[in-house]
């Protein structure tokens, strides 16, 4: 089995090449030149890494005919919410240019295999309170150009599947966290606060946006386990919500956070960290992934939550 997953230097692309080589798979991955290692440096001399770029066509067509994959794992991706406000044409850039160039190189190579498209629960934007827990036939009404640019991404895999057979399976990952998540991240974020707390480093102050969005989190890790039950046993052409069935607050979160610290910290809110528009609430229906996959979350929020602010205190301590 040989599986090819772009974004593997990424935190959900390192967690998925760790589970490809448990599953006895040769990983091959893509990388830029300025790539950032630190997320696979523990399994770097067991991977197979290829310099390219998803928005180079030229570049995606000789990785792909090189590597000649069983699966394919499209997680790469400008995937910060806020950044896409910033910018927006480089997040459409790369989000669409980037996975056209895929598509068009597995179609001019006939290339059979499934493909999995990281697409998003942000897709589905204002949620209205009667549409809860969000069904995959939910209406999408995208509220960021990171969105918007998910949205389209999902409506090629199902345009490409119609339209020449590729084996796609679109994923709608809600939030997910764990060890090695961007410090960007809101879980993360926080995390990182604390041990900076911890460490001294910063003064015992969080500083916040809004915490009373709700959000579905699951695990990083019982993630990429539901990308590879999708190409493994889902059927082409459909997509998946990949959620917990459960709903938490950032409040709520960030109090998991702070049960774990003995540290008295205040709560600050810092307006530069509000959305223009922000999603209020994310919770998702994972019936159908269960179903066609016998996929089902295995970690705690708790034991999640735990894990990254160990990770952050190892990292922290350590540099």
């Amino acid at each position: 089995m040989r599986v090819l997953i772009t974004g593997i230097t990424g935190f959900a692309g390192s967690h998925l090449a760790e589970l490809s080589l448990r599953k006895g798979a040769e990983v091959w991955g893509i990388k830029r030149w300025r790539s950032r290692m630190d997320n696979i440096e523990h399994i770097v001399d067991k991977l197979k890494l290829v310099e390219g770029d998803i928005r180079d066509a030229t570049s995606m067509r000789s990785i792909i005919e090189e590597s000649a994959p069983d699966y394919i794992f499209h997680l790469a991706a400008q995937s910060f919410v806020p950044t896409s406000w910033k910018a927006p044409t480089d997040t459409l850039d790369t989000n669409i240019i980037g996975q056209l160039n895929i598509f068009e190189a597995m179609r001019q190579l006939d290339l059979d295999c499934p493909i999995q498209i990281a697409c998003s629960s942000e897709e589905y934007g204002m949620v209205y309170p009667d549409e809860v827990p969000i069904k995959e036939t939910n209406p999408l009404r995208p509220l960021s150009p990171y969105a918007v640019s998910k949205v389209t991404q999902d409506l090629m895999g199902y345009q490409y599947f119609q339209s020449y057979g590729t084996k796609v399976l679109r994923t709608r990952a809600f939030n997910h966290t764990g060890p090695r998540r961007g410090y960007v991240f809101v879980t993360s974020n926080f995390a990182k606060q604390i041990v900076e707390i911890e460490l001294g480093i910063k003064e015992p102050v969080i500083e916040v946006g809004n915490l009373e969005a709700k959000r579905d989190f699951t695990d990083v890790r019982d993630t990429v386990r539901a990308y590879w039950l999708a190409v493994e046993k889902g059927k082409p052409g459909e997509v998946y919500n990949i959620a917990s069935g459960k709903t938490i607050a950032i409040k709520d979160m960030l109090a998991i956070l702070l049960s774990h610290t003995d540290k008295q910290i205040e709560i600050r809110q810092d307006p530069t960290r509000m959305r223009p528009s922000d999603v209020e609430i994310l919770w998702g229906d994972a019936g159908k992934i269960e179903q066609d996959t016998g996929w089902r979350p295995e970690i705690s929020l708790e034991t999640t939550l735990a894990d990254l602010l160990n990770w952050w205190r190892d990292k922290l301590k350590s540099a």
